[in-house]
């Protein structure tokens, strides 16, 4: 369809629709440009983070990963009507998809991609082109951070396919896939125009037409309501494990903190010193995994010294069948379940303690 265009009362130009050279060009246009994808019109001040290009899975590059700021993450594939099968690019990026849930486990190395990603592009990590972009403090990029890592983990993963034009048949499949599947799969179609210096972009956004209940995203619990979700997604004996590892911490400095973020919450054993400093060591979470926060305690006595870590490190390896590949960077995790014998349960309390004494004493 043609573009007319006047400019201060001049005669008006016809500008007839342009197309885009290759799928390189059009990838490109939407890195650069990645609210020429229409997501505000799912939810108002929604926009996209291009965070990486050609993302490498076990079933080929994904043309680009993205993220908004509830930390919702997004495969998009770039195609020309001119080069593909109508039908099977659906099936390409949900392959993708499947691909990166998959084989994603390690998450502090799929966030290390990004930050490569995001590096290479904008000269800084991810987390910090994060809350540029989206302008949002560090607690709230925390929040996108934990999401981020629950939908990798879940495979909560929303497809964005962009083309030049798109036919009757592809919009169909899209909204079947939506109304009878938890798939969220959105079409945009780009009429593009090249008018003297300028490119115009009119973007179209199908999909939408299926609405479906917005994700929980920030819960808080107390005691009693944690426990409730977490008998409904655990079996009972890693409930018994819980609840014997607050009955052995339930006297001062220890502490509980009953807290979620969309379906990675967690119950957070907190250490309170004699200098009245906080210091996160690790959590329980509802999907049975104990989650450590090194990422966030390294600072602290004792874990700001390398002998006095490699000692915390030795305690822990005392728990029978605990992973070898268990490291003190990131988040690491192990299963709940690995505690659930008097022995395995002895020697993680006393790790802890050990810790509560390291960093009383600091």
């Amino acid at each position: 369809m043609p573009m007319i265009i006047s400019k201060n009362g001049d005669p008006a130009e016809l500008v007839e629709r342009s197309t885009f050279r290759n799928e390189a060009m059009l990838q490109e246009y939407i890195h650069k440009n990645p609210e020429s994808i229409p997501v505000c019109e799912l939810e108002e001040d929604k926009k996209l983070l291009v965070a990486a290009r050609e993302f490498l899975t076990n079933s080929g590059p994904i043309d680009a990963l993205a993220v908004d700021k509830d930390g919702d993450l997004y495969v998009v594939e770039t195609k020309l009507y001119r080069n593909t099968d109508k039908r099977a690019v659906l099936a390409q990026a949900l392959d993708y998809g499947a691909s990166l849930w998959k084989h994603s486990a390690d998450y502090n190395e799929f966030v290390g991609i990004l930050d490569r990603g995001c590096r290479k592009a904008f000269g800084v990590d991810f987390r910090q082109k994060a809350m540029d972009f989206f302008e949002i403090d560090d607690e709230q990029t925390e929040a996108m951070m934990e999401s981020l890592r629950s939908n990798l983990n879940e495979g909560i993963i929303k497809f964005v396919i962009v083309m030049d034009s798109i036919d009757e048949r592809l919009k169909d499949l899209i909204l079947y896939v939506n109304q009878n599947s938890k798939f969220d799969i959105y079409a945009v179609e780009l009429d593009y125009y090249e008018y003297e210096e300028y490119q115009i972009i009119i973007p179209r956004l199908f999909g939408v037409e299926v609405r479906k209940p917005l994700p929980r995203k920030f819960t808080s619990y107390d005691k009693e309501s944690w426990y409730v979700e977490f008998k409904e997604r655990r079996p009972a004996g890693e409930v018994e494990i819980v609840r014997s590892f607050e009955d052995l911490a339930n006297l001062e400095p220890f502490g509980f903190d009953y807290s979620s973020m969309r379906v990675d919450s967690r119950a957070t054993f907190w250490i309170f010193s004699d200098k009245a400093r906080t210091c996160r060591i690790f959590g329980f979470r509802v999907d049975g995994k104990v989650e450590f926060r090194f990422d966030k305690i390294m600072k602290y006595p004792p874990f700001d010294n390398e002998p006095l870590r490699r000692d915390f490190l030795d305690r822990l390896k005392k728990i029978p069948d605990f992973p070898g590949n268990f490291n003190l960077t990131g988040r690491p995790s192990f299963p709940i379940s690995l505690l659930g014998n008097q022995d395995a349960m002895a020697h993680f309390f006393s790790a802890i303690q050990w810790c509560v004494q390291e960093i009383g004493n600091a």
